[in-house]
């Protein structure tokens, strides 16, 4: 969800009423009095925090209202559910799934399922993500020189539908590979500055497939306090737009790893670029910004063919289901290759870093608040899961 709060005394409440829970339940068998509101609420949360997984998802939803600059007032809900296909082995990863909606008075939403399901025995496992967006935002352009010129600030509408699905193999020992496919329509109207998109096709349809390797000891995908994860994938893609057909390629790596420093506390650090080739469509680029790459950034402003970003964040518990972080990284955009150096009069390096807020909304899955800061630029996010 693009720079969106929650507001933070329902998680604060939310916690002091699980830490009371047991008491009001004493007081309430007592009082031998029927459950009111208050009581079926602290019911309600220490029912999100159980430890028992079945092989049937046991939802839990948090919602409430959000403020920030950029999408104004708006109301967000998340469902999520853990579940494992084989309950009785305790070393198989629970499996999760998660709906996000976010709707607000700035013409903001979003809707996105996503999840990954782990096979018994850890055969294979299958990642997914369904994302719907209707929002009015912000573009600067394609390129550092163009996105960090701040004249170029213009209005437009976007719509667009994101597809993601893939399906990986137990090779060997923490390693999987497998084929992985992806669907994109982006429709983008009523520009400010439609000088800013050079001519670029508005709408576009994409159509891709590909494959994924990699390796994987994390002891956790939503929470993870230690481990490793190396990923590779590559797809080929074919564009559709104004009755033309485009192809391109894109190359996306992900290294990153988990350390436990002390009791509570997790350094986690992560190298992650996307390099693609050939007609790649503006709407298809890399970005950095949103929920989960340079926490803080608009989402969309920097956008080019290639993209590189490290991040390294501290996670400590802090008490009960409360914890927090504190996280900084940098930034690389980059239009092509010159030699073995990228094209340096349109590139750049920008810097992040941030704080952020963790409630244990289920067991090992957070909802978080993280407060970014960029270049210029500063953001409010609220997300579920880690944001690596």
């Amino acid at each position: 969800m693009r720079h969106t709060l929650f507001i933070l005394s329902i998680l604060i409440a939310s916690t002091n009423i699980v830490c009371y829970g047991q008491e009001s339940q004493v007081q309430d068998s007592i009082n031998q009095s029927k459950p009111g509101l208050i009581q079926r609420v602290i019911n309600y949360f220490n029912e999100t925090n159980k430890t028992e997984i079945t092989s049937r998802p046991n939802f839990s939803f948090i919602g409430g209202p959000h403020y920030s600059s950029d999408s104004k007032f708006g109301l967000g809900l998340v469902v999520a559910g853990l579940y494992s296909t084989n309950p009785t082995d305790n070393l198989l990863p629970p499996s999760n799934i998660s709906i996000k909606f976010d709707a607000t008075t700035a013409a903001h939403f979003e809707l996105k399922l996503s999840g990954e399901h782990i096979a018994p025995a850890d055969k294979y496992r299958i990642n997914y993500s369904v994302a719907f967006s209707s929002i009015e935002t912000k573009f600067w352009g394609v390129g550092m020189s163009q996105c960090k010129n701040d004249d170029n600030e213009s209005d437009y509408k976007y719509l667009a539908y994101k597809v993601r699905a893939d399906f990986g193999w137990r090779i060997g020992k923490h390693i999987y590979a497998g084929p992985m496919v992806a669907m994109d329509y982006v429709n983008a109207r009523d520009y400010e500055k439609p000088e800013l998109w050079e001519g670029l096709p508005s709408i576009m349809m994409s159509y891709g497939a590909g494959v994924t390797a990699r390796l994987d000891t994390r002891d956790s995908s939503t929470e993870p306090m230690h481990g490793w994860l190396v990923r590779v994938d590559q797809l080929f893609n074919i564009s559709r737009a104004s009755h033309a057909t485009g192809h391109y390629a894109v190359n996306e790596f992900t290294v990153a790893n988990y350390q436990t420093l002390w009791k509570g506390a997790t350094l986690a650090s992560r190298l992650h670029g996307k390099v693609t080739w050939g007609d790649t469509p503006w709407g298809m680029m890399p970005y950095i910004g949103g929920s989960y790459d340079m926490r803080g950034y608009f989402e969309g402003r920097y956008r080019a063919k290639n993209e590189i970003d490290l991040c390294v964040e501290l996670r400590q518990h802090v008490w009960r289901r409360n914890g927090v972080v504190v996280w900084g990284g940098v930034a690389s955009l980059f239009n092509r290759f010159v030699s073995k150096y990228y094209e340096t009069n349109n590139s750049g390096w920008l810097p992040n870093w941030g704080i952020g807020y963790r409630w244990q909304f289920k067991q090992r899955m957070n909802v978080r608040v993280d407060f970014g800061f960029g270049k210029g630029q500063s953001g409010i996010i609220f997300n579920l899961n880690e944001a690596f």
